[in-house]
């Protein structure tokens, strides 16, 4: 921990304070079964992870950005749950997550559209294709990694990325995938439009196993962009922006090396996969990645997870300004699992815990204050804590209570009126 200075402030108990809010929001809130038909089909579904992102890490984005009387966007919305977040066992990871939110199904981990038996299952995206609607992923990670992934393909192993890669544009035919992974995209010694081997990190290199797949999408008519000028000037429809290759950030210790910067943030990718897919009448269906508040996470990094987490945040404010003009689109934030074992504590030297990478770290200011907090680990992998959930717009009523990552999928499917098949 960097030489905190001592303000007296009970930042811990304010925290604790705000989680028991948010508990008590959910355990007043309005219950709503999947039995329960919604009223009016919802349009367009606008679904955000923030990857890692539990109840304090939330709660550190938002002491940090707008203090302790203040909101953010995700959390300025009507309703709110909680998500129980095991895979086939308590401690879940993103795959077999994304694939409870995607398909409704429980699996093993490192699953992406299949069972636990290995047996695929139709995701949402599909369902919404099938049903009319354009669908995107957008996320600071790979394209093809975990999260998204799960959405459009079917593979035993989230390892296989290129074949992941594969699917999004054959078998699924995502319309707009936007973010990073070029390396997969790319056969080994054919570098992109990214440099193999950057100073940042030489270990990323191309290395995709299913050809030029950039040439691939270039064929079944995308649009293929890889800069911040070229994503603003892409025409409408079908769309692949690849901006690094591999996640858009660089994920360390603090000050080893760690950057948050993409060259396209995570607004203007949601942005424009917003303007590109409202183009549908029939609506779409858009998943949105935070990778960054996961991934340092694991490095035990406070200050970039909540920087990330407030990239998060602008991006939800784009997506809740389209909301108030279209009424019939439904905008969800939650996260896949919690990671770190967050905790946000009082400055206090004589608290000290934890040590290597998961001792204590800050002091960060607490916004339009002069009161500071500390951010507390107790690990550098994920945790088997619930999950917030906060929704607004058509149908949002549904995401209320406490229930399994699988009610999602079956939520969402009764919010646009879809049947799923047996």
């Amino acid at each position: 921990m960097k030489s905190p200075k001592k303000y007296g402030i009970k930042t811990a108990v304010v925290a604790t304070a705000a989680t028991a809010l948010f508990a008590s929001s959910v355990i007043t809130a309005q219950v709503t079964n999947r039995a329960d038909a919604a009223p009016s089909k919802t349009k367009n579904v606008i679904l955000f992870v923030g990857d890692g992102m539990g109840t304090a890490q939330r709660n550190a984005i938002r002491l940090a950005t707008v203090g302790e009387k203040g909101n953010l966007a995700m959390d300025s919305m009507p309703y709110a749950g909680l998500i129980h977040t095991s895979s086939t066992v308590p401690v879940t990871d993103s795959a077999a997550s994304a694939t409870a939110y995607a398909s409704g199904v429980k699996t093993y981990n490192g699953a992406i559209g299949m069972d636990a038996n290995k047996k695929s299952v139709p995701t949402i995206m599909e369902y919404a294709k099938e049903a009319g609607k354009s669908t995107g992923v957008v996320t600071t990670s790979q394209i093809t990694d975990a999260t998204g992934a799960a959405f459009g393909a079917h593979v035993e192993d989230r390892s296989k990325q290129s074949d992941i890669a594969l699917q999004l544009l054959t078998k699924s035919k995502v319309d707009v995938l936007l973010g990073g992974g070029e390396d997969f995209w790319y056969p080994a010694g054919n570098p992109g439009k990214f440099q193999d081997e950057p100073a940042e990190d030489p270990s990323e290199k191309s290395k995709g196993t299913q050809g030029n797949l950039v040439e691939k999408a270039k064929q079944l008519g995308y649009n293929y962009v890889s800069s911040k000028t070229e994503l603003q000037n892409a025409k409408n429809g079908k769309l692949l922006g690849l901006f690094a290759n591999e996640e858009m950030f660089q994920q360390k210790p603090e000050g080893e090396g760690d950057i948050y910067n993409p060259v396209v943030s995570l607004k203007e990718m949601t942005t424009k996969a917003i303007d590109t897919l409202s183009k549908n009448k029939n609506g779409f269906f858009l998943m949105v990645e935070e990778e960054g508040t996961d991934e340092f996470a694991h490095q035990n990094n406070a200050k970039m997870t909540i920087k990330s987490g407030q990239e998060l945040d602008k991006a939800v404010q784009v997506a809740k300004d389209f909301a108030k003009k279209n009424p019939d689109t439904l905008v969800l934030v939650l996260a896949d699992h919690e990671t770190g074992g967050f905790s946000i504590e009082e400055v206090n030297d004589g608290d000290e815990s934890g040590d290597g990478i998961s001792k204590e770290d800050g002091p960060f200011a607490i916004a339009n204050s002069k009161a500071n907090f500390v951010v507390d680990w107790t690990t550098s992998g994920h945790t088997a804590v619930d999950i917030p959930i906060t929704a607004m717009g058509r149908n949002a009523n549904l995401f209320t209570g406490i229930y399994e990552n699988t009610e999602v999928f079956h939520k969402l499917m009764d919010s646009m009126g879809l049947k799923a098949k047996k």
